[in-house]
């Protein structure tokens, strides 16, 4: 696919969940849905956000083939690609091909840190296991292995890889692989607390996470940074930034399902060995949502 495809607003959905922790499917597509009326670019289904992990490979595989009927080609549908061994990974991406999905968002082999040689090996089998475009994500803090820039520039050669999310944390690295891979790969961040920054240095997306809770205005917050509307951006970040705060932190998927609950558009159960929030952690977490719902910007209506 080419480039124009890889750009602008792709959220990392949440899977919705029953209370008795099966799955919920229509609520899933009715937030996809919300979603794509606020004018995002693509939809991430199964990442770290949406439990890829606990959830059964049946289950995964569920919740891809209803989604792709649900969105329906109106963006693209990307899954998440997050196994424990290479042949799971590769088994995985096969079947959502199958499926129907537009793209794979592709992570390390989980459980397992990796050496360089062993990484770029995993990467490049899954790449030849589907003809899927590949987004490449690299989060080092919670996965452990770190994909620099120099082993950007060794899996180049490779034309499934078509995108990088970078989620290291150092907002460096957007200048660092400009100046190690040019335009080879379109660059998304998925840190959101670092998204204002990232667009200053040059990105051409965003994977959102806290904003699949206020999806028309991480919407417009992104629109104002791809016109270079600064001052606006910057005044949307500052009454944003405790709400994206919630993105960066190890219960990031209670925090961000508590927000998508309370802002309507579905419900905060979590698939165990998480628990929903409990004492203080919930107020103050509480808290920081209400007040961002509170403190609402006004923001012009989509045409």
């Amino acid at each position: 696919m080419s480039k124009p495809f890889w750009s602008g607003v792709f959220p990392a959905i949440t899977t919705q969940l029953k209370k008795d922790q099966s799955l919920d499917l229509e609520a899933t597509a009715h937030h996809a849905e919300v979603l794509i009326q606020s004018g995002v670019s693509g939809i991430i289904f199964l990442g770290s956000l949406g439990e890829n992990q606990p959830l059964l490979p049946q289950e995964k595989r569920l919740v891809i083939e209803a989604m792709v009927r649900a969105v329906n080609g109106r963006v693209p549908v990307l899954s998440g690609v997050a196994e424990t061994s290479t042949a799971e990974a590769c088994r995985y991406a096969r079947d959502v091909e199958k499926l129907g999905v537009d793209g794979i968002m592709l992570m390390p082999a989980m459980l397992y840190k990796g050496d360089p040689r062993e990484t770029l090996a995993h990467f490049r089998t899954v790449a030849r296991a589907s003809e899927l475009p590949i987004m490449i994500y690299n989060n080092p803090l919670s996965y452990a292995n770190d994909l620099t820039p120099e082993l950007f520039a060794e899996l180049a050669s490779e034309k499934k890889f078509v995108a990088l999310k970078e989620s290291s944390g150092d907002v460096r690295r957007i200048t660092d692989l400009h100046n190690t891979v040019g335009d080879r790969y379109a660059l998304f961040t998925g840190v959101d607390n670092l998204a204002l920054e990232a667009s200053i240095l040059g990105i051409d997306g965003w994977v959102a996470g806290s904003g699949i809770a206020f999806p028309a205005e991480n919407q417009y917050f992104w629109e104002l940074t791809r016109r270079g509307q600064w001052d606006l951006a910057r005044a949307i970040y500052r009454w944003f930034t405790p709400l994206l705060h919630l993105d960066v932190s190890p219960k990031f998927v209670q925090y961000i399902k508590l927000a998508v609950q309370e802002t309507g558009l579905g419900r905060e159960f979590v698939r165990a060995p998480r628990l929903a929030l409990a004492g203080e952690e919930r107020k103050r977490v509480l808290k920081i949502i209400h007040d961002g719902i509170k403190n609402r910007p006004k923001i012009p209506q989509r045409k």
